[in-house]
């Protein structure tokens, strides 16, 4: 594993695939110009909107999203996450909540369907109940291992709140975790950095935090501040409340230096 700078894009995507795709593809620009090599993108990033017309449409969001993010990643050699689109489901009505990670050669690394579904009431007036258009995965999210990058673990924004999911990650080796998201403001002016922040401290790793932020659509209103957290806890990079990119280095030396100071990892008892 070498040195290298990460990037997390911030947008505001709405019920409009093209729109969303340019945009995505002015940020992931704006992220390799400074440098980055590894780029994420967040949860819903090429569709946000309604769920029957996320349905209508999931084919195409579905084929568009996968082309777009190969062809980025030729394009500027980098590796790129796309945070999470729909994926249809077959013999089903039902989408996986489908997060992508793909290599400079536009070749499928990595592949995970959320399996911690948002149905909330939340404070605020608005329900969201993800279960009734999208399927969970069943399967545990993989590990991606690579000499250049270091270790690439994949989950998608509600997941955060399961400590038991990251725990796996660490125990397959996870030395970076992404948590692409599209946290409600409500939630996210309490809960995300500090939950972001306790992914990266009690497993040591670093986590890079893509997110979508403002209105995306009717009352959906998203929390913003994409993160990028170092292992101790130490927010490296933040975007803010606007569309942008939050980019930061990971260093391999730091991972070691904090394992090294801090050796939770090591004693576990349970």
């Amino acid at each position: 594993m070498k040195s290298y700078l990460a990037a997390a894009i911030q947008m505001t995507s709405v019920p409009d695939l093209q729109k969303n795709l340019t945009q995505a593809e002015e940020f992931i620009d704006l992220a390799v110009r400074q440098g980055a090599e590894l780029v994420s993108l967040p949860e819903n990033f090429s569709f946000m909107g309604e769920e029957k017309d996320k349905l209508t449409q999931g084919e195409a969001i579905a084929f568009e999203s996968a082309k777009f993010l190969k062809t980025m990643a030729q394009r500027h050699q980098i590796t790129i996450l796309g945070g999470g689109f729909p994926v249809p489901v077959d013999g089903t009505s039902k989408v996986y909540n489908t997060a992508l990670l793909i290599n400079p050669n536009g070749e499928e690394l990595a592949r995970y369907h959320k399996a911690h579904l948002f149905d909330v009431n939340v404070p605020d007036g608005n329900t969201y109940q993800e279960s009734s258009t999208v399927m969970a995965g069943k399967a545990l999210p993989p590990v991606y291992f690579s000499d250049e990058l270091g270790n690439l673990g994949l989950s998608i924004c509600y997941d955060v709140r399961f400590p038991e999911l990251y725990r796996h990650l660490s125990d397959k080796g996870a030395d970076v975790v992404f948590i692409p998201a599209a946290f409600t403001a409500f939630t996210g002016k309490d809960h995300w950095q500090v939950l972001l922040q306790a992914r990266a401290i009690e497993n040591t790793c670093y986590v890079i935090a893509p997110a979508q932020t403002g209105t995306n659509y009717a009352r959906r209103q998203t929390h913003g501040h994409a993160m990028i957290i170092d292992p101790w806890g130490v927010i490296l990079a933040d975007a803010g409340d606007k569309p942008g990119v939050a980019i930061a280095e990971i260093k391999p030396s730091r991972i070691e230096q904090v394992r090294r100071q801090m050796p939770s990892l090591q004693h576990r008892v349970f």
